[in-house]
């Protein structure tokens, strides 16, 4: 693959750290390293209370990943090219999984955790590869819509029924309002994409298993022409706000927070950050499953989190994969939760009483992860991704007569080596 030899040209300066790594301690209890995405310390004190249960069979150390997901994937790409036997566990990122699985840097799933019964829909999907689970759901993500009951209210919505993109936008013109969505180029945008286009009935990749020169796209399709309706018409009209081509989670939240906020989607770390910063706001705050495209069609929400992979070139790859057991459980997830904010991929997570007393939308989450759809699951996601980004910014220069044709254009030759990104 394109992407991997590129990294694989970087990776044998890392050889030589990875013959260090994996070692047992000087009390003969072999170590397993666990890298872990930045979060408020959640993944250490899970870490070590599956130390504690283990008496003696191994402990876990964490050690902290890049906080974005791009440096994030190619430290791990670089140190798996390079087999590097120090990484037993890894927090991994969705989209990258197929990357990481087609050339076996990721250890095979056991039987005893191959069961996904209550496990979210969502987080099985983005965990599998060529239809089989490479690593195992640890905590799963989703965007929610967040409103504002007065607007919603004056609107005359039903909030308690299905509501569309259509509706949501005539709702903030009429009052003047503005819509909380992310503009910026980056992979934000590709989340955005991709929810909308899987809420029409579409696929951005229409075989992900193809080889590049074989790969078909869907964005030139009735699914792909109306998300570029839909972002073209917040970009030119001034919906997402005057910041909307810069505009991150964080920004698309201060702006619903706002005099002039309405709607927004955006992932569950806004309920508890918003309690803090504009408790105001709280009163007149509802949420709802992510909103449709069609009225007759139901939506399929984003879909993030952190799966667990093993490296394949870890000492320990038995007692590794004991540890995700125990990472895993509901009770971690749930504690997860309630300390980090997010949410889990365990359904039974979801009916411990501190989750559903901190986030009385629990339900909500747990129903937009059924329904979520993941991003294009491709060992080449990376282009795909940064040429969305490319082709469909800034919003208000997006229009369905023109974009998801030269979108596909583009990305069809980056993938067949004619184009860079």
């Amino acid at each position: 693959m394109r992407s991997l030899r590129r990294i694989v040209a970087g990776a044998s300066a890392l050889a030589l750290a990875g013959t260090l790594g994996a070692c047992s301690a000087g009390d003969g209890v072999p170590t397993l390293t666990w890298y872990i995405n930045p979060d408020d310390g959640g993944q250490a004190e899970i870490a070590a209370s599956c130390t504690e249960a283990a008496n003696g069979a191994y402990r876990i150390e964490t050690s902290l990943l890049p906080r974005d997901a791009a440096s994030q994937r190619e430290q791990l790409a670089r140190r798996l090219a390079a087999s590097d036997r120090s990484l037993d566990i890894m927090s991994l990122d969705p989209p990258f999984i197929p990357e990481l699985a087609e050339p076996g840097f990721l250890a095979p799933v056991p039987d005893d955790l191959r069961n996904t019964d209550g496990i979210v829909e969502g987080a099985v999907q983005s965990a599998s590869w060529n239809g089989e689970l490479v690593t195992v759901p640890f905590w799963a993500n989703t965007q929610l819509l967040w409103y504002r009951k007065s607007v919603a209210e004056a609107a005359g919505l039903d909030m308690t029924q299905p509501v569309t993109w259509d509706q949501i936008m005539e709702a903030a013109e009429d009052q003047n309002k503005q819509l909380g969505v992310q503009g910026a180029l980056a992979e934000s945008m590709t989340v955005w994409i991709n929810a909308l286009v899987a809420s029409g009935g579409g696929k951005i990749l229409e075989n992900p298993d193809a080889k590049p020169d074989e790969m078909q796209l869907g964005l030139d399709s009735d699914a792909g022409r109306k998300a570029a309706e839909i972002i073209g018409r917040i970009g030119s009209s001034n919906l997402g706000g005057p910041g909307l081509p810069t505009a991150d989670e964080n920004a698309s939240m201060n702006l619903f927070q706002g005099d002039n906020g309405s709607f927004m989607v955006n992932w569950p770390f806004v309920y508890p950050a918003m309690q803090g910063a504009a408790p105001e706001v709280i009163d007149d705050l509802g949420w709802a499953v992510y909103p449709r495209v069609d009225a007759g069609t139901p939506a399929a929400p984003p879909v993030g989190g952190i799966n667990l992979g093993v490296g394949a070139y870890s000492e320990h790859t038995d007692l590794a994969w004991q540890a995700v057991a125990c990472i895993v459980t509901p009770e971690n997830q749930a504690q997860y939760f309630v300390t980090n904010g997010n949410p889990p991929s365990n359904l039974a997570a979801y009916d411990d009483a501190e989750v559903t007393e901190k986030f009385p939308m629990a339900d909500t989450i747990a129903e937009s992860l059924q329904l979520g759809a993941p991003r294009p699951q491709t060992p080449y996601y990376n282009e795909i991704s940064i040429g969305l980004q490319r082709t469909w910014h800034p919003p208000n220069a997006v229009s369905p007569d023109t974009t998801p044709q030269t979108s596909t254009d583009f990305i069809l030759a980056v993938l067949r080596g004619e184009r860079l990104l």
